[in-house]
């Protein structure tokens, strides 16, 4: 199996005993970068991942929004009644050429190394759209969430190399999408297992009051998937990745304990200095406490976690009177259409009221008090502090009390010749 690490972190992996992450002939550190949308996680994050010997990951969502002659391009598309259509189809082709633009940079970045991922969430209108886009332009695996990709496999049958990874929360989902992928000849090359109670943005419950539920656990999860696959002769081919919480050496020794072949982290990586993001929103999720985390339900209808900024704030307090109005309405404001269902648009009762798209690019330029900034729960690796991605991985790879190859790299370059 092919190494695609940094030279320089691979003797940093064999001395910390974690085991590689093995996917897809490659043999990777188990670190995989979550995807963040809007925007917050493109090429930039993505590529330096890779570029260290992780999987990066690029968020599909509204890509055009890191592409001036795009936005310039798309400007005006919704102003005129009766044209909607015209403005929705201008809105996705941007958007596409952004993703093949965004993936193209990231490859450049990654120079060899690692694994590049497109995340797609299957509630985005375009989800067929943008996997059969970023398959095209060579991306190595196709990661779905919020819903379960049974088609992807019809969606991904021309592009037999590509990685199918589905995201999922608990052994009832992955039982059925191998049974349902099984009859389409094709098995997930991994499955990300996404505890609920500790993730940021949307998360893999029916409902809130379901995120404290224990048949999320990892320490339940994740056996109970292996003994599926076991029971089913894959549990060789198919490796787990836990997502949820992760911030620590000792939480990848932890879960790898238990059977997980790797971990997926967000927020840690969307403070670091490569994030695509705004400094203020970095800043936002970095001071973050987890008594500063709220708990809601999106305009996709699923239970979403974010930081209890202003607007969230004001919003909560008016959410009751909102779905009290809730409505269908003749269109979307934006012609966008982002998600196939969506809460404001089709008035749909105890959904979220309001435009998802326009709260997450508030908080992608920045905009603190306009902003919906999505976190997970729990300190991260270096407090408040923005450090790079490099840093990072050294910390992850690192145990307690260890001392990162980051740092001794800084102490030797500081003796005097």
């Amino acid at each position: 199996m092919n190494s695609h690490i940094d030279p320089v972190l691979v003797p940093v992996l064999e001395q910390s005993r974690l085991q590689p992450l093995r996917l897809g002939g490659r043999s990777l550190l188990p670190i995989v970068q979550g995807g963040m949308g809007v925007g917050v996680s493109a090429h930039r994050l993505a590529g330096s991942v890779a570029a260290l010997g992780g999987v990066g990951t690029i968020s599909s969502v509204d890509l055009r929004r890191h592409h001036p002659d795009l936005m310039a391009r798309t400007e005006g598309a919704a102003a005129h009644a009766g044209h909607e259509a015209e403005g929705k189809a201008l809105i996705d082709a941007a958007n596409l050429e952004a993703l093949g633009r965004e993936i193209k940079a990231a490859r450049e970045l990654s120079q060899g190394r690692g694994l590049l991922a497109i995340n797609i969430m299957r509630a985005v209108a375009e989800y067929a759209a943008s996997v059969k886009k970023a398959l095209e332009c060579g991306i190595d695996a196709v990661v779905v969430g919020a819903g379960l990709p049974l088609d992807l496999p019809d969606l991904a049958q021309d592009h037999p190399q590509a990685l199918l990874v589905p995201i999922l929360s608990d052994a009832r989902g992955v039982q059925l999408i191998v049974k349902k992928w099984e009859r389409k000849k094709r098995l997930p090359d991994a499955i990300v297992i996404e505890h609920p109670r500790l993730a940021g943005g949307h998360l893999g419950a029916a409902k809130v009051q379901d995120l404290d539920d224990p048949r999320f656990d990892f320490e339940n999860v994740i056996p109970a998937v292996l003994e599926f696959l076991k029971k089913a002769g894959i549990e060789r081919e198919i490796p787990i990745i836990a997502a949820g919480g992760v911030r620590s050496y000792e939480d990848i020794a932890r879960l790898q304990a238990l059977g997980a072949a790797g971990v997926q982290l967000g927020t840690p990586f969307a403070v670091t200095q490569e994030c695509d993001a705004h400094p203020e929103f970095k800043r936002v999720l970095a001071e973050a406490r987890d008594e500063d985390m709220v708990e809601f339900t999106s305009v996709a209808g699923l239970p979403a976690r974010g930081v209890k900024t202003q607007w969230l704030q004001s919003y909560l307090k008016a959410e009751p009177r909102l779905q009290e109005k809730a409505h269908a309405k003749s269109r979307c404001t934006k012609v966008f259409d982002c998600l196939a269902q969506c809460g404001l648009r089709d008035g749909l009762p105890g959904w979220g009221q309001f435009c998802i798209d326009h709260q997450l690019a508030a908080a992608l330029r920045g905009e603190v008090k306009k902003g919906l900034f999505f976190r997970g729960k729990g300190a991260l690796p270096f407090g408040s502090q923005i450090r790079s991605v490099r840093e990072l991985m050294d910390r992850l790879l690192t145990p307690a009390g260890g001392t990162p190859v980051a740092a001794l790299a800084q102490d030797i370059a500081a003796v005097p010749a």
